[in-house]
């Protein structure tokens, strides 16, 4: 049967399932409490009568708690007669108390008004997610339990740290802020591909999977960036076609009913000249109709000669409150980007690391630049269906086209020459995926179930032209590393035929099509014991999946994918937690040098941990140990030629380590991210062709991953608003990419960088300067090629400033 085929009989088992939980939550209204106890329910509003959200309200001395919505109504059921006081409190005011009587089988309402207007609200539920730590993952993950109550390791990359750490794109030191989370192999500033616990990290952006090809997606630039959520081990429970290893998922910033706005200019080293703008404000006059637009343009250049990354990006939002119960909210973003070709970062040599200069590259003046268009829409409808119940639906369209190039050597020799090639690399990615889903929250006893359920779809097509190549250099006319002052080809330029047919129809022709299709359902319950102190989650998801590559004809599949995961909360600040799940997702990595199918990869994730909130939630720790096991996943072939590779599966591979992370402020005017990660990943069944042996690391991250971020800001006197920030990376034992345990071949040494700036905070203006590399150490990430005997690695830059003036208004 086709796929299309088998999808209508996907929807009508969502949609049944969707009537099931609807009729459950109406039904649960119903009944408010369990036989012989009581509950409280009722609105909070502000001193101008504008309802009060995300306000914490307390059963004192009890573990009954819940959060106002975005109406200000709450409840709580389930809660023994007797006489309590009620805590409401938010962070920056007074706590209010309020005594209540409850009396069995009824439910007390009652009105709470806080001595706060609504823009003040607003101003402190800012001002809260605005340090270094935060207590609630984005709705985009689905769940609404607590990240410190969640089976899982969640670290999120709060607004505050990318501004600290002046971090203008994905692929620019964000993963210093979460252990383990490496980039050993990737594109310069193309691409971000972070890797974690031993595997490449799926992308996503607001809650879907936005990977189309092995190489992508295209970094995104922070201007438009909220935060950024990495889910550590599988997240099928929350996002489909999830790795077990995690996924990052980038939250894009969404009006806040405020009118406000920010300005700033960045200038730094190597022609970097960048200006951003956030507009934040209200459409109509009752609030109703919201906008958000954020604009960047960049001109950066390089501490290698001729080398750029020009880019500009548009990210308009815009969010309508249909009525108290209906949010419709749009967004578009455009990306452009002009660069020069990205093969320049990679330099060759069969001498060893870094034996040619730190600012020597191989790419010829005046060859093409790439260009990039980067458009993805998002559509999403909120609806509370009531009180305790909330339907999701999102669509989104991803649509992304390039025009460049690949520079690759075509011959490395031992006397220092080479033979640069250029080869097309024109693509074209079409993404459609949509969501729908519930959560809801009944009683049956003194059981809390906390439901959600629903379907993911997506159809994702990437086209690539690469078959068209040309040698910039020739035998007797070779480029010399040793004497680079002329790179100039002998050759001359390439003249790529691009009129003789479509991009589409060339990558067709070449193999170079890439079809994915998923629709899948899935159901998860969480069910809290002994007034929520211990919480057992159990969900499924049911996948179908089709998928294309190289030629190859379809492979079709479908797998059941289970979930148990089990939290305890030793007291209100800390929790221990275990998780089993598992994954199913589509591989379109490459052709198989032995040939045959890639098959989807399957896997599962046993993890265990410990968190804790201390100083009254002001910082947090998170300890996990976990242990990965992956089958038929694919990897590239370490001998085949890069400008032509092939792939093998490895059989099957284990992944195992330990993780700490803190985040938060630790006193007044300190706040300190610090982690760590140690990390092993080897095969653990060969496979019958895959070329690795059991023991064999499988590349892909570094034994030993550290971190730290430490931030002080004077409190009072004459510096008030002024401070300092320092952190390092350090990485040992690294295992990048195809590097296969030949012991015969170098390894990439430690890695240590320093980095500090100085900053000024005032009303409305900020003033922040870092400087990076501050000990100037010749840093890279690289590789051995047995294909052609040469080690490559990507230098960073030197020691480096960024200065930025921002003004808010």
């Amino acid at each position: 049967m086709r796929y299309m085929d088998k999808q209508p009989v996907i929807k009508k088992i969502f949609f049944a399932l969707l009537l099931i939980l609807t009729a459950h939550g109406a039904w649960a209204l119903d009944e408010e409490n369990d036989e012989g106890l009581g509950g409280i329910k009722g609105k909070i509003t502000t001193s101008d009568n504008n309802p009060a959200a995300m306000v914490s309200v307390r059963v004192k001395d009890t573990r009954k708690n819940t959060i106002s919505g975005e109406d200000g109504y709450f409840i709580i059921r389930n809660i023994q007669p007797g006489n309590y006081e009620l805590e409401f409190s938010l962070v920056g005011y007074e706590t209010i108390s309020k005594s209540i009587t409850i009396v069995a089988n009824k439910t007390e309402d009652i009105a709470v008004q806080l001595q706060v207007s609504d823009k003040e609200l607003q101003e402190v539920i800012v001002k809260t997610a605005s340090g270094y730590k935060t207590n609630r993952p984005s709705s985009s993950l689905r769940v609404t339990t607590s990240i410190l109550e969640l089976p899982q390791n969640i670290q999120v990359v709060t607004g505050k740290t990318l501004k600290d750490q002046q971090l203008i794109s994905m692929s620019d030191g964000v993963v210093r802020n979460v252990s383990g989370a490496v980039r050993l192999e990737h594109w310069g500033d193309l691409y971000a591909n972070i890797t974690s616990r031993g595997s490449q990290l799926q992308a996503f952006r607001n809650g879907f999977n936005v990977v189309n090809s092995y190489w992508g997606p295209l970094t995104e630039d922070m201007s438009f960036v909220d935060h950024i959520e990495f889910v550590k081990g599988p997240a099928g429970f929350m996002l489909s076609s999830g790795d077990p290893s995690g996924l990052y998922n980038v939250v894009t910033k969404k009006p806040t009913g405020q009118t406000k706005g920010a300005a700033e200019i960045t200038l730094g080293s190597y022609d970097l000249y960048r200006a951003t703008l956030d507009l934040d404000g209200k459409l109509s006059r009752d609030g109703k109709l919201l906008y958000r637009l954020n604009l960047m343009g960049q001109n950066k250049g390089s501490f290698r000669p001729d080398e750029f990354n020009n880019r500009y990006s548009i990210a308009p939002v815009i969010s309508y409150q249909v009525d108290d119960k209906t949010k419709l909210t749009l967004e578009y973003t455009l990306q452009h980007a002009k660069m020069s070709d990205v093969g320049s970062y990679y330099v060759f040599s069969t001498k060893g690391f870094a034996t040619l200069p730190r600012d020597f590259t191989a790419l010829p003046p005046g060859l093409e630049p790439t260009t990039i268009d980067d458009h993805s829409v998002f559509l999403n409808l909120q609806h509370q269906l009531s009180e305790n119940w909330k339907l999701t639906m999102q669509g989104a369209y991803f649509y992304y086209k390039q025009i460049g190039s690949s520079l690759w050597p075509t011959a490395v020799n031992d006397d220092g020459t080479m033979i640069r090639n250029v080869a097309s690399w024109d693509a074209l990615s079409n993404m459609t995926m949509a969501q729908a889903f519930v959560n809801g929250e009944v009683y049956t006893g003194n059981v809390r179930h906390r439901i959600l359920g629903g379907i993911d779809m997506s159809n994702k097509k990437y086209w690539a032209d690469w078959g068209q190549s040309f040698d910039l250099d020739s035998v007797g006319g070779e480029f010399n590393t040793l004497d680079p002052g002329n790179r100039m080809p002998s050759n001359g330029y390439p003249s790529f035929d691009h009129d003789f047919s479509t991009l589409k129809q060339r990558a067709t022709a070449i193999g170079g099509l890439q079809d994915s299709r998923y629709t899948s359902v899935y159901i998860q319950d969480e069910l809290g014991f002994f007034n929520d102190v211990l919480r057992l989650t159990l969900a499924g998801r049911y996948t179908y999946l089709s998928q294309a590559a190289w030629g190859d004809p379809a492979n079709e599949a479908k797998h059941f994918t289970p979930r148990a995961g089990v939290s305890v909360s030793i007291d209100r600040a800390t929790s221990v937690y275990g998780l089993y799940d598992q994954a199913f997702i589509p591989q379109t990595a490459g052709r198989l040098t032995n040939g045959g199918k890639v098959e989807p990869l399957t896997g599962n994730n046993l993890e265990f941990g410990i968190k804790r909130d201390w100083a009254n939630g002001k910082w947090n720790t998170t300890v996990a140990v976990y242990r990965i096991l992956k089958n038929n996943e694919v990897t590239t072939d370490p001998n085949s030629n890069p400008s032509n590779p092939t792939s093998i599966i490895i059989g099957q591979k284990k992944a195992q380590g330990v993780e700490f992370d803190l985040r938060g402020k630790i006193t007044d005017g300190l706040s300190l991210i610090a982690n760590y990660a140690l990390t092993d990943s080897r095969v653990s069944k060969a496979s019958k062709d895959g070329g690795l042996q059991v023991g064999d690391y499988v590349p892909g991250f570094a034994k030993h991953t550290a971190n730290t971020w430490l931030n002080y800001e004077v409190q009072g006197g004459a510096l008030k608003g002024a401070g300092a920030s320092i952190g390092f990376t350090w990485l040992a034992d690294r295992h990048t990419n195809d590097d296969v345990s030949d012991e015969a071949q170098l390894k990439l040494p430690d890695y240590f960088k320093l980095d500090g700036g100085l900053f000024w905070q005032g009303d409305k203006i900020r003033v922040t300067a870092n400087v990076f590399n501050i000990l100037n150490k010749y840093l890279y990430s690289g590789s051995y090629y047995s294909w052609s005997g040469a080690y490559y690695w990507q230098a960073e830059s030197p020691r480096n400033l960024r200065f930025s003036i921002a003004y808010n208004f």
